[in-house]
C-alpha cells in the first residue's frame, strides 16, 4: 500500500505557486517566439505574440500556461514528501585526534 504523506507546509505551496508563475511567463515566451519564427518563415499569419495586451488569444494563452505549470508544481509538492536532514554523526579519526605541530 502507498504510504500516507503528511501534507505539505504552507511555504512549500507558495513555493510551488511562485515557481509556476515564472515558469509559465519564460515557457508563454518561448512559445511565442517559436511561433512567431514559425509565422514568419511560413508566411502564415498566427495572432500570437507577447503583446498580451493587444491580443486576447495571448493573453489567454499565457494564463493557461501559468496555470498549467502552477498546477504541476503544486501537485509535485504534495505528492513529494519533504526532505528531512539527517543527523550529524561526528566521527573522529586518528589523524584528528592527533596534535602535528
Amino acid at each position: 500500500m502507498a504510504e500516507k504523506l503528511p501534507k505539505p507546509d504552507a511555504l512549500r505551496i507558495v513555493a510551488a505557486v511562485i515557481l509556476g508563475i515564472f515558469v509559465g511567463f519564460i515557457l508563454f515566451f518561448v512559445f511565442a517566439l517559436f511561433i512567431g519564427a514559425f509565422n514568419q518563415a511560413m508566411g502564415m499569419n498566427i495572432p500570437v505574440s507577447t503583446q498580451v495586451a493587444e491580443n486576447i488569444l495571448s493573453a489567454v494563452l499565457l494564463i493557461v500556461i501559468i496555470i498549467i505549470c502552477i498546477i504541476y508544481f503544486c501537485w509535485k509538492v504534495w505528492t513529494t514528501p519533504p526532505t528531512t536532514p539527517e543527523s550529524e554523526v561526528l566521527e573522529t579519526t586518528e589523524d584528528e585526534t592527533t596534535d602535528e605541530f
